[in-house]
């Protein structure tokens, strides 16, 4: 089986920003979300957000025989621990090396470049 460089797989990680836009959601509701862009089973996603919440990402509530998902953890904490993991292993734990690819990124707009110096500005004027 191939390992994924990150602890989440695809659907698991688009099951996770569908948790996060609703706050509160139960299967059904993500899979109508799903459903719009492509054919899954409710089992998958079933089985989808119980592995996420045993891997700490959702947490559940029982609302009569329905669990009610919500996220367990902030998006900002997920996304910055992802990406921790990534540059560990994908840039041999070099920040820089993870910038420097991203800049040079020929699908990168100038409009986005302009952005990125601006926020390492404002971070150094602080």
């Amino acid at each position: 089986m191939k390992k994924s460089l990150t602890p989440l797989g695809e659907t698991e990680m688009e099951v996770l920003h569908h948790v996060w836009q609703l706050k509160e959601a139960t299967v059904k509701d993500v899979r109508a979300r799903i459903l719009e862009n492509r054919e899954v089973a409710y089992t998958t996603i079933m089985t989808v957000m119980k592995n996420l919440a045993d891997k700490g990402y959702l947490k559940y509530k029982k609302d009569g025989v329905t669990y009610v998902y919500s996220p367990a953890q902030k998006p900002d904490s997920v996304r910055f621990n992802l990406v921790k993991d990534l540059v560990k292993k994908v840039f041999r734990g070099s920040p820089k090396e993870l910038v420097q690819t991203l800049v040079q990124n020929e699908e990168m707009s100038d409009e986005e470049r302009r952005e990125i110096k601006e926020l390492i500005n404002q971070m150094e004027d602080k």
